[in-house]
């Protein structure tokens, strides 16, 4: 289970999907609901009755829902776009009591704060009733309500079969929140697959273009996309595709230069602000994987893209795989995602612990990781990953007595989910997430 992250709901979809894993038990029959749903499924709220917030059941369009510390509201406070929306207090929790039968491709769920109160924090979560269990899976990010006005948090899902939802209220407290228009769209109805993008495979930690979020900034180039840490001066992660037509004769430029594209009053850091520090200005996307042209390699050297690595990190352990990386080329394609967490590395001056440079504006990791999914060259690339398909993943101390073989540490996807609190390849289909990023790599290393 991923630990909550900023929730962005009124500003993106989420695409952002955790891994189910199902065990076996029995299944209460009354939960399996006789309706049919069209291609796309709402429920307004707008009927049944319920103005106590004891736990109590409600017979709505859609099917009976459960609520948990939670009514019916119509008065002129509560947020909807009806007669009236579900509202939630305390640890409230909405859930269906019954299944979908279609599946779901996506689902929209209309959001905000009650009459004055303050903000309020909720999470979707999902069951399918194919594991014959009563594991609940959390969808997507904690989603983050603070207007008075109703906005729009979407997930993608892409689970086929029955499968029911509950929306949890995960904030506590006195704020109230409004719930109102709960959509579904049935599986296999979702939008194709992009290529070739450097995010197609997920955005892992929910980052969005708001200064707002400024722990977890999404930062948009042509050559990779990021999440970028501003008290950190660093990235959490960067994500991209490499493909033959990425390497060209471009020489690298060793251009090492702050980033002008942050915000307006964000520190910048500086090509100089490791000098001194036994840190290397670790590139988390490689120069060497970007030249096509010199802007496209110039590109790789802003400092949002460094992270302060131990040297014999950078240039041994971490450059290797980088350097194998680029063999699956030109015959496959490559999807990379990579960052740092955790606080404290040991750089070649010392065998000292440092935890931050340049006065304390950059921190340096204690961990290095990355994700590499390898395919062959083709269309629809998140529909082609499956059971089968290459996932190298790795997870590495960031200290100067790393062991130069990067095959030492490898590990498997969920556990650097599990490390960081991301949800890595989120966009690909649920099945395929299950399988593929429980499995720990072990192909070749050269």
């Amino acid at each position: 289970m991923k630990k909550p992250l900023l929730g962005y709901g009124r500003y993106l979809l989420l695409l952002l999907l955790p891994c189910f894993a199902f065990h076996p038990t029995s299944v209460d029959r009354r939960e399996v609901s006789t309706a049919l749903f069209a291609a796309n499924t709402q429920e307004t709220f707008d009927t049944g009755t319920k103005t106590d917030y004891a736990t109590g059941t409600v017979a709505l369009t859609t099917g009976n829902w459960i609520l948990t510390d939670g009514v019916l509201g119509a008065t002129d406070a509560d947020r909807k776009n009806g007669a009236q929306a579900v509202r939630l207090q305390g640890a409230g929790k909405l859930t269906m009591d019954f299944y979908l039968p279609t599946g779901a491709s996506t689902i929209t769920i209309q959001h905000a704060i009650y009459g004055s109160d303050g903000s309020s924090s909720w999470e979707l979560w999902a069951q399918a009733q194919s594991c014959n269990c009563n594991k609940w899976t959390k969808l997507g990010n904690t989603v983050s309500t603070t207007s008075n006005t109703l906005q729009t948090a979407a997930f993608t899902a892409n689970i086929s079969g029955n499968v029911k939802f509950e929306i949890r209220k995960t904030s506590g407290g006195s704020a109230r929140l409004n719930l109102d228009d709960f959509a579904v769209t049935e599986f296999g109805t979702a939008a194709p697959s992009v290529d070739n993008n450097n995010i197609a495979l997920g955005n892992p930690s929910g980052a969005v273009t708001d200064v707002s979020y400024f722990d977890n900034y999404l930062l948009v180039k042509p050559q990779y996309v990021m999440s970028y840490n501003r008290d950190q001066g660093k990235p959490n992660w960067v994500s991209w595709h490499l493909d033959i037509a990425d390497r060209d004769t471009a020489n690298r430029q060793n251009d090492f230069r702050n980033d002008p594209s942050l915000p307006d009053g964000w520190y910048q850091v500086q090509s100089t602000s490791y000098s001194g520090s036994g840190f290397d200005r670790g590139h988390n996307c490689p120069s060497a994987d970007r030249t096509s042209t010199l802007e496209n390699n110039s590109a790789t050297f802003f400092m949002t893209n460094m992270m302060p690595q131990a040297p014999n990190n950078n240039q041994k352990t971490w450059a290797d795989l980088e350097n194998y990386t680029r063999t699956f080329l030109p015959g496959n394609e490559v999807y990379v995602i990579c960052g740092s967490y955790g606080v404290g590395g040991v750089g070649s001056n010392n065998a000292t612990v440092v935890n931050t440079l340049d006065q304390g504006r950059v921190t340096v990791p204690a961990r290095c990781w990355k994700v590499i999914v390898v395919l062959p060259v083709g269309d629809n690339d998140a529909s082609r990953v499956n059971a089968n398909t290459r996932i190298i993943a790795i997870d590495t101390p960031n200290v100067n007595s790393i062991d130069t073989n990067w095959g030492t540490y490898r590990t498997s996807v969920d556990a650097i989910e599990k490390a960081t609190g991301y949800d890595l390849l989120s966009n690909l289909p649920v099945d395929v997430q299950t399988v593929i990023e429980s499995k720990v790599d072990n192909g070749p290393t050269i």
